[in-house]
């Protein structure tokens, strides 16, 4: 549950980022309108992109299952980085978004045979 984890956090960060506040908070500046939609548009992506990864693993029942705890898990990781290390959160978002295809090509999703 790795990979649908890290595409998770990365689309919480990127829909986080696609409100104007957040974004000040955590790169500075003002968004502009193009950019809070392709911000919102990948978040809504990664999310999509994890279920599908969580069900893959671990079948529709169980990966429903555990992709809600990852979600919920997700959440609370970045409700409580953005107080205390604002810093950590597009980090985390930028190394789980680099990780997620070695840990998909390693995952049981892409294995043949």
């Amino acid at each position: 549950m790795l990979l649908p984890a890290l595409l998770c956090y990365s689309g919480f960060t990127a829909l986080c980022l696609s409100m104007e506040r957040h974004y000040a908070d955590l790169l500075g500046g003002k968004p502009g309108t193009r950019r809070c939609l392709l911000l919102r548009s990948a978040g809504w992506l990664l999310l999509v992109l994890s279920l599908c990864g969580a069900v893959a693993v671990r079948g529709v029942t169980m990966g429903l299952v555990e992709w809600a705890a990852v979600l919920m898990g997700s959440g609370v990781l970045l409700v409580f980085l953005m107080p205390y290390q604002p810093r950590w959160v597009v980090r985390l978002a930028l190394i789980g978004l680099l990780a997620s295809p070695v840990v998909a090509l390693q995952s049981s999703i892409f294995q043949v045979g």
